[in-house]
Order: structure tokens, then sequence, then C-alpha cells
């Protein structure tokens, strides 16, 4: 398969067998690189692998909110379904950081050496900051009119300033992101030479704010801070490490390449380990030794869970390149299409996702089921959220206007066109 990013001079090629079924590739050797300023003029193909991680992450998502429904309706919490569940939570708390580390990829690729700030700004902030007020806005107004809660108008600006209302949250952190994203290019310009240190330095700073969080902050007041700090999940220097991940490994992407090649052997059981082991951290760990509350217990902020998001987010890439290997030959095929169609629409599943999880909740209260039965529909609960989720957000993309709802336009509504770059923030 030809490299996504970079040109080469050739000094000898040869053919190998590709995906077993007999087509050939070319496989380089003697090459020379160009540099990443002659590489940013060569048109940049459309990146499967960030479909493929998009479509993982947005399930992610979803699989963690449909935990929370099934448990909020489990009677007695000391019953081993309840903790069952709670306990298989942190698996999947690599989404969010998933999540930011494309964004750092994709922004970096298209803006390394595209500078025009205002223009930037105004693009990024044309499509999150509308949806975020839309949905917030109209989530607010069907919690009024279903009359769940004490819910009342006045509580909107509050809820616009904080983003704590219908997983809103992440759209908040989004456009911090896109204030300090400059900054961030800027560094990796003044460091050029030395870009692998920012991600070392980086790493160090999280796993020094991670420590503080779970360690420092431990039964410590802050009910009198300002919210964004004593709020630390909406607060973007708790995610900088992801970012900058992202952004080492989309310039740098054929040694990054290469290496994890090397390791996935190794990189994959590990990854599958320290998945298991969040819920040996969880209930071990956490609870018993610690004795944590169960909400601080599942935070995603803590030194294990940033070793084992890292790890999780390098496999999810690996294994999204051998997704774009495969979908090069199996173009047609349902699964390419699905995965496609899923990294399409995500952004608009993570805003209407509400909607399906509120469905759920109502269904599931009609049935009067036990935590055991509640237990095992959980993945046709799952399987449903997705569905619906899908289902909506693909309506917006399709038929006009709703669109907007989701952050999209609808000018490939009128024409069929070629897909040739990716050109859009993975928050869209």
């Amino acid at each position: 398969m030809k490299s996504f990013w970079f040109k080469f001079y050739l000094s000898q090629f040869r053919y190998i067998e590709c995906n077993q079924i007999g087509k050939l590739r070319v496989a380089l050797s003697g090459a020379r690189f160009l540099s990443f300023q002659e590489e940013l003029m060569v048109k940049r193909p459309y990146l499967h692998e960030v479909d493929f991680m998009r479509a993982f992450f947005i399930c992610g998502v979803l699989w963690n909110h449909t935990i929370n429904q099934f448990t909020s309706l489990m009677a007695h919490h000391w019953h081993t379904p309840y903790y069952a569940l709670r306990s298989i939570r942190m698996v999947g708390h690599f989404s969010r950081m998933g999540f930011m580390f494309m964004t750092g990829l994709v922004l970096m690729m298209i803006y390394y050496e595209k500078h025009d700030w205002p223009k930037f700004l105004k693009k990024r902030y044309n499509g999150v900051l509308w949806p975020y007020l839309m949905w917030n806005t109209l989530l607010l107004g069907l919690m009024i009119a279903l009359n769940k809660g004490n819910d009342t108008w006045a509580q909107l600006s509050k809820m616009l300033l904080h983003g704590d209302h219908f997983y809103m949250y992440y759209l908040l952190i989004t456009m911090q992101l896109y204030l300090l994203f400059p900054l961030i290019v800027k560094l990796f310009h003044r460091f050029e030479a030395h870009q692998l240190r920012l991600v070392v330095i980086s790493f160090l700073i999280q796993l020094s704010l991670v420590t503080l969080i779970k360690y420092g902050l431990w039964g410590v007041d802050t009910s009198n801070w300002p919210y964004w700090f004593k709020a630390y999940s909406i607060n973007v220097f708790v995610y900088q490490f992801y970012v900058v991940l992202g952004g080492y490994v989309a310039l740098h992407h054929q040694p990054v390449t290469a290496w994890l090649n090397q390791v996935a052997g190794l990189l994959v059981p590990i990854t599958i380990s320290l998945g298991l082991g969040t819920v040996i951290y969880y209930r071990w760990f956490n609870q018993r030794v610690l004795n944590l509350s169960s909400g601080h217990a599942l935070s995603p902020h803590q030194p294990y869970m940033l070793i084992y998001d890292t790890a999780m987010i390098l496999t999810m890439y690996w294994l999204g390149q051998r997704f774009a290997v495969w979908r090069s030959v199996h173009e047609r095929h349902w699964v390419a299409k699905m995965i496609h169609n899923i990294a399409t629409v995500s952004f608009g599943m993570y805003l209407n996702q509400t909607l399906a999880l509120l469905a759920l909740r109502w269904g599931l209260a009609q049935t009067g089921w036990s935590a055991h039965q509640l237990l095992w529909a959980l993945p046709l609960g799952f399987a449903g959220v997705v569905a619906l989720s899908f289902g909506l957000a693909w309506f917006c993309y399709r038929v006009a206007p709703f669109g907007f709802l989701i952050g999209r336009s609808q000018w490939h509504l009128p024409r069929k066109t070629v897909k040739t770059q990716i050109l859009e923030d993975v928050s869209k």
C-alpha cells in the first residue's frame, strides 16, 4: 500500500503480496523522504484510519452512557449485576481522550504550515458553537416539556457556561482547545528539531496533573474554587497530552507507524491486560484500599488510566491503519461502508445521544425487569442506542436543512463529490 503521507525519490522497488489475495503492492527501499514542508505540498488522501477511530470512539462514548442508564434502574446497588456493570465501565473511559488525540492529529496535519488563525477560529467555532447553543436549548426545552426534574429556562445560561448537562462538556473542552491550538503549533515550530521532547514533557505534566487530581485533591474542599478549576473534567489542560501526542503522530507518521508495526505484538496484549486490569483497579485498589467514593473511583483522571488510555489510543491507531489497508481491497464491503457512515455523522451522534438514551430509559422503565435481566439486556440496549443515534444523525445529514443541527453544511446533497482529503476536525 502506498504511503498516505510521504512522496519518495525511488532508487529501487520490489513487489510483494498484499492481504493474501494475490494483489500486489509496492514496498519501497533505499528511498529519500521529502522534508515536511515539501510533503505538505503533496495532496493528502482521505484517512480511513481516522474514520475507524471516530466510529470506535463514538461507540465507546455511547457504551459508557448506556451503562449509566442500566445501573440507574437497578434498585439495589449492592447486587452483583450493579457492581459488574460499574466495574466494566472504566474499560471504555478512553473515548474522550481518543477524540482529543484525533483532534490534535487532524488539526496539526492541516494547520502546521497554515497559520491564518482568525479564519481558523471562525471556521471551527461555526462548526461547534452553534450546535452547542442549539442542542442545549432544545434539550432543556424537552426536559421542561416532559417535566423531568426541576428544570427551568433560568438554568440555560449556567448550563452554557458549565457544559454540565446532556454530555455537552466535550464541546466546551473543544472550544477551549481551539483557543489553545495556535500556541501548540508555535511550540512544535519552536522545538522542530526536538518534538519528541515536547511529547515527553507533556506526558510528565499530564502524569503530575492526574496524580494531583487523584491524591492531592482527595478530600480537599473545592466548593469555593472557580468552576473551571474544581470541575477539572471540563478543563482543557487535563487533556493536553493527548492533543500533543496526536500532533506528534501527524508530523512523524512514518516513523511512528514503523515503530507501532514493530511493537504491535507486545502492545496489543498489554492494552488488553490494562483494560481488564481496570476492573481490579476500580474494585480492589480504589474502593477497598483507598476507600474512594464510586464517582471518584471511576474518574478517568488517574495515573493508571493515563497509561491505559495511551496504550489504547496507539492500539486503535495501529488497528485503524490495518483497517485502511483492508478497506483498499474491500471498499464495497458492508463493514467498510458502515464504519465510514458512522464516522461521517459521529459528531451528530454525540450531540443527539441524549434523545437515544432517554428513549432507552423509557423503554426499560416499562419492563419492570430485575437487575439480572437488565444485565443480560445490556447488549441489546446498546445496539438500540447506537442505531437510534445514528439514524437521527444520518437524517440530519441527508435531509436539508437539518444539517446545521450536527454542525454540517449540506452542500454535499446537490452533487456527488470524490473524497480526496480529510479537512474536517474530528469533532464534526
